[in-house]
């Protein structure tokens, strides 16, 4: 089987547990209630994959100005990859129960950033999995701890100074992976202001999937985001959402279609809005 970079279905996953050299990581997250994921692990998941929890090991919730989901420092990643036994040239895959959107797509980027790409998102994720009649575990999951010390690449992040000036130079496509309505600012759930960064286009996440709830084919998904490029270069691509989290869907359908190179706005809505002078626009 060749390098895994993107997607891997079920029957691919099942093939390299066989093999024997992957380590799966559950990634399940309920952004109304942070110890689901945990809770839901413990009750069922995919034989010998520990339990990555956004807040804690994909995130660094004690930085301010960044968003809901600032980067973890580099320390923390570590420690995690470490407790999950991680080490440089093992295959990884990710899965959870939102399509890859809370939170696979998320660490996938992460390892991504540490210098780690044979990671691949669980097309259909935890749902395929159970359908296809695969076994569980039950139980907390404990591996064999490694040592780690991997560098998150934040020069291949997009931060403040950046988009507001290629915003302002108009050589950038901002791409938003929140849903309709909170783009537009008809509802805010979550953050304590509604709308959008002026001059961004609404790309929801959801766009990537098919009925099924896995991604879209490759070509279909180059047709989509090629008629949003209108000719750029998917490097001139930058995506965002609300926290940085659903934003890497969006990147991880971009890569799988071909068209790499695009980068993502950590701080995305939740950061932008932490500065009132920035601007915020409604509507469509």
């Amino acid at each position: 089987m060749t390098a895994i970079r993107t997607l891997v279905s079920v029957p691919e996953l099942e093939a390299l547990r066989t093999r024997g050299d992957v380590l799966v990581v559950d990634a399940r997250f309920d952004l109304s209630d942070p110890g689901k994921g945990e809770r839901d692990h413990a009750a069922g998941h995919i034989p010998g994959a520990p339990y990555a929890h956004l807040d804690r090991d994909l995130s660094d919730a004690g930085k301010q100005g960044f968003g809901r989901h600032p980067l973890p420092t580099d320390a923390t990643f570590s420690a995690a990859l470490a407790r999950w036994g991680w080490r440089p040239g093992l295959d990884v895959v990710v899965y959870d129960d939102a399509n890859g959107a809370l939170a696979a797509a998320r660490l996938w980027w992460l390892l991504r950033l540490a210098g780690h790409d044979r990671v691949a998102v669980l097309d259909g994720g935890f749902a395929a999995w159970r359908a296809a009649g695969m076994p569980l575990e039950t139980g907390a999951m404990e591996r064999d701890a490694t040592t780690v010390q991997v560098v998150l690449d934040r020069g291949d992040v997009v931060w403040y100074d950046e988009l507001e000036r290629r915003l302002a130079d108009r050589d950038v496509l901002l791409l938003d992976a929140r849903g309709e309505p909170r783009y537009r600012g008809d509802v805010e759930p979550i953050d304590p202001v509604a709308g959008h960064v002026p001059g961004a286009v609404n790309r929801p996440f959801s766009d990537n999937l098919a009925a099924d709830g896995r991604f879209k084919a490759a070509d279909d998904l180059r047709r989509e985001f090629g008629r949003l490029l209108a000719g750029l270069d998917a490097r001139e691509v930058v995506h965002m959402c609300g926290s940085g989290v659903t934003a890497c869907h969006n990147l991880l359908a971009m890569e799988h279609a071909g068209l790499g190179g695009s980068r993502v706005f950590a701080p995305s809505w939740s950061g932008w809005i932490s500065d009132p002078g920035r601007p915020v626009a409604t509507g469509p």
